[in-house]
């Protein structure tokens, strides 16, 4: 079963939905609660600008978050869709009261802020990706970056994000009157970033193997027989030899590169081989598309 998608509108999926969002959105705000806001890391978007105003203000995180996310809230639910806006709606409220409930009954860690960058982006990362999961968001800037998009489709949304962080950082810098926490917030975003594409893409990234070789039907065959796994002939044209080539294309799993390697060298010596990361393999062997739930 894929988790990764928006869910089809029965009582049962929202549940799940709602299963998912208590989990991510309470990581989360163990990252913010206990790690990043007590140790002064504001790790961009619209956390670290709570987090901010939190320390000028005294104002709650918790109702920062929600009163930034408010208006976000409304431009998507006008120019991004009713169904998006709605399930984004529900995660910024579940992901709220888990602010609060953090804030007010989990101890903080005030200790190495090394350490606590660390926890907090794994956290926060592990966090976010769980909402990500099933087609949610928790707003702030990813409904800014795609409001932006609207207007300037041909900005990507790393860069946008990229853009807002930076701001953040250089405003932490000044409300901390330290460069060092902007430093350390880039840990933080660093590990978040990580975390969020190992969740939601580390299961499904492999290793694709581009092998040049005249024994290309034993090299085929090792590969059914020892990792049950198929190839796809090509056929090249050399540019400096202009002799015919037949190339296997293969893909595998991470686990499984040594052993290709080890298969195709025992049956040709001198075959030559290309290997490129694959982020996303999807169909008989890896990741099937599945849209019920």
């Amino acid at each position: 079963m894929d988790w990764r998608k928006q869910g089809n509108g029965t009582v049962g999926s929202f549940f799940v939905d709602v299963l998912f969002d208590l989990v991510g959105t309470f990581i989360f705000a163990l990252s913010v609660q206990c790690f990043s806001a007590p140790n002064s890391i504001a790790p961009g978007g619209v956390s670290g600008i709570s987090i901010l105003i939190n320390h000028t203000t005294g104002l709650p995180i918790s109702l920062v978050t929600l009163a930034l996310n408010i208006p976000l809230l409304i431009l998507a639910y006008l120019l991004l869709g009713k169904g998006y806006a709605l399930r984004t709606v529900k995660s910024v409220l579940i992901m709220t009261v888990m602010l609060q409930l953090c804030g007010v009954v989990l101890p903080a860690y005030r200790g190495e802020p090394i350490l606590a960058a660390l926890y907090g982006g794994v956290l926060e990362g592990t966090g976010l990706a769980i909402v990500f999961l099933r087609g949610s968001s928790t707003g702030g800037t990813v409904i800014a970056s795609r409001l932006i998009q609207l207007k300037f489709p041909y900005v990507p949304v790393g860069k946008l994000l990229l853009i807002v962080d930076g701001c953040v950082l250089v405003a932490a810098a000044i409300v901390y009157r330290s460069i060092e926490s902007s430093l350390i917030a880039l840990i933080t975003i660093f590990c978040s970033t990580r975390m969020i594409d190992a969740i939601l893409y580390g299961m499904d990234k492999g290793m694709v193997m581009m092998i040049f070789t005249a024994q290309h039907q034993i090299v085929a065959e090792q590969i059914r027989q020892h990792l049950a796994r198929g190839c796809t002939l090509l056929y090249g044209k050399g540019t400096y030899s202009g002799e015919d080539r037949p190339v296997l294309f293969c893909a595998v799993r991470k686990n499984q590169l040594y052993d290709l390697k080890r298969l195709v060298r025992e049956a040709d010596s001198e075959a030559f081989l290309v290997v490129l990361e694959a982020t996303d393999i999807i169909g008989q062997g890896f990741k099937n598309i599945d849209h019920k739930t």
